[in-house]
């Protein structure tokens, strides 16, 4: 990335707008990871052409319902994957987030830069006043990534996922913009 770095950028990563071009990418490696799909999202994976107006990586107006976001290299622009705050509900202040790095750009510590940047979109730009995710009880990664972005366990969701075969627990876990801009 050249010029002045975009006001949702970090050390390592940036989160632009999705490019057209992204899309292909983030179908093949992340939807296509049908285990890792079938984690990540609460709809049930199936089989979909690589045509990318059928990706649930395409951006369609979303409305005020949802953001979604590209995330990329600092050093040199590359796709590292996905985030988004999805039911952003306006009248309460809230929203979900989530994220998605591709396998090659994972075990970085990227993901807690992200959270921070998504909490920076949500609390600064949008003036939400709750962000919350939900992972996989055995997400540790994810979990701990939350948790040193400063989110705080709220609670478990008993077998709320059915995740390949069995169904898992959920941890929900929540920020408030107060308890960002103290720790910020």
């Amino acid at each position: 990335m050249t010029g002045k770095a975009p006001y949702l950028s970090g050390d390592h990563v940036a989160l632009r707008a999705r490019h057209p071009e992204d899309v292909a990418i983030l179908h093949a490696e992340l939807y296509e990871d049908v285990a890792g799909r079938s984690r990540a999202d609460t709809r049930a994976w199936r089989p979909i052409p690589p045509d990318p107006a059928l990706s649930p990586y395409a951006v369609a107006d979303a409305g005020d319902v949802a953001t979604f976001f590209s995330i990329v290299a600092v050093a040199d622009g590359e796709l590292a994957g996905e985030a988004l705050l999805w039911g952003i509900d306006l009248h309460n202040r809230l929203a979900h987030l989530g994220l998605a790095l591709l396998p090659s750009f994972r075990g970085r510590g990227w993901s807690v830069e992200v959270i921070r940047l998504l909490c920076r979109y949500g609390f600064v730009v949008r003036g939400l006043n709750r962000l919350q995710l939900e992972a996989a009880a055995d997400n540790t990664p994810m979990l701990r990534a939350a948790t040193d972005a400063g989110f705080s366990e709220e609670g478990v969701l008993r077998q709320a996922s059915w995740v390949m075969g069995h169904f898992t627990d959920s941890v929900v876990m929540g920020l408030l913009a107060d308890e960002w801009t103290a720790g910020a």
